[in-house]
C-alpha cells in the first residue's frame, strides 16, 4: 500500500504564530515524513484579523502547499486584489458567491500524487446567507472526482455540530475533514466508518496564555462590560503549534490514520517574531 502524508495546521494568529511555524515546520515534516502541508492562515497579520500578500509568500517559502482562510479572510483590503489574479495557493470559502473575488478549491502535486483541497465556511452563528456548505462540497466534488482521489476539506465554523455533520456526511467521499475558527484544539480526532479523517478542530498557533490568541484583558472587559474593546495579538511565550496529520492510501483516498500534533515553546523572542 501506497501512502502519503498531510500535516494541517490550525490557525495561525500573528507574528507569534508565524514565528513558531517557521521555527517548528522544517522539523516537523522530517519527523513525522509529512509531503504536503496545508495551513490556515486568516488571522496571520499583525492584528490577527487577515492576511497579507507578503504573509501568503511567507507561508510558500516556508514549505506550506495551500493557505486556507475563512471569514477573516477579507481583513486587510489588499487581498482583494491578490485573490483576483488567479491566484492557486490562497484559499477563500467555497461557498461565498462566484463574484467574490479568489478560489475555494485547488489541487496540488506532491511526490507525483495531486492532492484536491477545499475551503468551505459554515453558516450557523455566521454568515447565514452563504451558500450550503455541504451540497457546495458535493458540486466540487462532481469537478474532482476524474482528477483525485485524495480530497482534503478545511471546514471553518463556528459549532462542532455543524463540523461534525459535515465530517460524517463526507465520510467516505473525502480523505480527511479538519474543522478551523475556534481555536482550540479538539480531542476527537478519528477515521470515521467509512475511510475518512475527522477532528472537529485543528486548534490555533499562537500564544498559549490568551484568549484563542489575544489579550485577555480587552475580551474580559467586553464579556463583563458588554462595551466594544479593540483585540490585541498576546506576544508573550510560551507559544504553542497545533495541528493534525493525516496519513491516506493513495489508491482508495481513504484515511488510515489521524494524529494530533501539540508543540510548546517558550524560547520565542520579539526578534523571531520580526524576522517573521
Amino acid at each position: 500500500m501506497s501512502t502519503i502524508r498531510i500535516l494541517c495546521i490550525g490557525d495561525v494568529i500573528g507574528a507569534p504564530g508565524r514565528a513558531m511555524f517557521q521555527k517548528h515546520i522544517d522539523r516537523l515534516r522530517a519527523e513525522l515524513k509529512i509531503d504536503a502541508v496545508i495551513v490556515n492562515g486568516e488571522n496571520s497579520d499583525a492584528r490577527g484579523r487577515g492576511i497579507t500578500p507578503r504573509i501568503v509568500r511567507f507561508f510558500k517559502h516556508n514549505g506550506a502547499n495551500v493557505i486556507t482562510s475563512g471569514n477573516h479572510i477579507w481583513g486587510n483590503k489588499e487581498i482583494f486584489e491578490f485573490l483576483g489574479t488567479a491566484q492557486q495557493d490562497l484559499l477563500r470559502p467555497a461557498n461565498y458567491p462566484r463574484t467574490t473575488p479568489g478560489i475555494g478549491v485547488t489541487i496540488i502535486e506532491v511526490q507525483g500524487v495531486k492532492i484536491g483541497v477545499i475551503n468551505v465556511m459554515g453558516r450557523v452563528f455566521m454568515h447565514e446567507h452563504l451558500d450550503c456548505p455541504f451540497r457546495t462540497v458535493d458540486s466540487i466534488l462532481t469537478y474532482l472526482k476524474d482528477k483525485t482521489r485524495i480530497v482534503v476539506v478545511d471546514m471553518h465554523a463556528e459549532t462542532t455540530s455543524e463540523k461534525n455533520a459535515l465530517g460524517h456526511y463526507l465520510d467516505g467521499k473525502v480523505s480527511a475533514v479538519v474543522g478551523t475558527h475556534t481555536h482550540v484544539q479538539t480531542a476527537d480526532e478519528r477515521v470515521l466508518p467509512k475511510g475518512t479523517a475527522y477532528i472537529t478542530d485543528l486548534g490555533m498557533t499562537g500564544a498559549l496564555n490568551s484568549i484563542i490568541g489575544m489579550k485577555c484583558e480587552p475580551i474580559l472587559f467586553k464579556f463583563l462590560q458588554q462595551m466594544p474593546a479593540k483585540f490585541v495579538v498576546e506576544e508573550e511565550p510560551p507559544f504553542v503549534m497545533y495541528g493534525a496529520w493525516i496519513e491516506v492510501d493513495t489508491a482508495t483516498g481513504h484515511a488510515t490514520r489521524i494524529e494530533r500534533v501539540k508543540i510548546v515553546d517558550d524560547a520565542i523572542c520579539s526578534k523571531d517574531m520580526d524576522a517573521a
